[in-house]
């Protein structure tokens, strides 16, 4: 008699007969699935909650603006700062969000299987940098155009603020692909989700006091030059002096950035070198 060699199940996969998209339409779908991630679409109700918040958050002021633009016929908030001053609610956002894009996979290795298809390592990182680029843009644009609707639809004593909405616009993609960078990259250094929070908030905190603090004390001391370098330390206030120098808008509280290319040059520097890090820590995670 014969020993049996084996038996094969039917456990119900089926060949897939249908189109073969590419590597474009895989991209695609990574990106718009991680940007619904982002606000918990599709996920369950705790996940929207704390997204939903911080826009309804970065909403709010707009909305005070508008009730004062048509009760008071005041000028609007400042688009051009907007940003700046809601950096909190931004920051927050990007500390928990960025660890939705990355962490997941990094933590239960999935990367290899993205991979296995078309989609190449830069699409991958790709996908999920524009994801949370249009994440923080949805973030800020929203409330910067609902507030310019509401001046064109107030007839307020003045002309319109047109040139820095657009300016604002400006504002955002550059904060949008500054931060993504950032959030992106620290977040990609532990696959546990709390640190990569813990990562971005202690950057955001750090860069804070320490722009706040050397440049007061350049001042003191006389260093007016340098101490208008130093506050260029935080992220919002580099985005802040790039938009000034490009748009021709007043920089935020009269702060005194420095005129020159240099603002962009770091804003650039600091954007590569973060997707080099993010770049850098998937080439790690493929190879382990």
């Amino acid at each position: 008699m014969s020993q049996p060699t084996g038996v094969i199940h039917d456990i119900g996969y089926r060949h897939y007969d249908g189109p073969r998209l590419g590597r474009g339409a895989g991209a695609v779908a990574l990106f718009v699935y991680s940007l619904r991630g982002t606000f918990g679409l599709g996920r369950t109700f705790k996940s929207k909650i704390m997204p939903f918040l911080l826009f309804g958050a970065m909403m709010l002021p707009a909305v005070v603006s508008i009730a004062i633009m048509a009760l008071l016929k005041q000028a609007p908030m400042s688009y051009t700062d907007y940003a700046v001053f809601m950096q909190p609610v931004i920051a927050i956002f990007l500390a928990a969000q960025s660890p939705v894009l990355v962490a997941p996979d990094l933590r239960h290795r999935v990367i290899p299987l993205y991979l296995s298809r078309p989609v190449t390592i830069v699409d991958y990182i790709g996908a999920k940098f524009a994801a949370m680029i249009a994440a923080l843009l949805i973030l800020m644009v929203v409330p910067l155009t609902v507030q310019f609707v509401g001046e064109l639809l107030i007839d307020l004593p003045m002309p319109l603020h047109t040139h820095e909405y657009l300016a604002a616009l400006g504002g955002s993609l550059l904060n949008a692909v500054l931060l993504a960078s950032i959030g992106l990259a620290l977040a990609s250094f532990t696959p546990r989700r709390g640190l990569g929070v813990a990562s971005v908030i202690a950057f955001y905190m750090f860069t804070l006091a320490a722009s706040a603090v050397l440049t007061g004390v350049l001042e003191s001391e006389g260093h007016r030059d340098a101490s208008s370098w130093s506050i260029l330390l935080n992220p919002f206030f580099l985005v802040n002096a790039v938009q000034t120098n490009l748009f021709g808008t007043q920089p935020v509280e009269g702060l005194p950035f420095p005129s020159e290319a240099g603002p962009a040059l770091i804003l650039l520097a600091v954007v590569a070198l973060a997707l080099a890090g993010l770049y850098a820590r998937y080439r790690k995670a493929l190879a382990a």
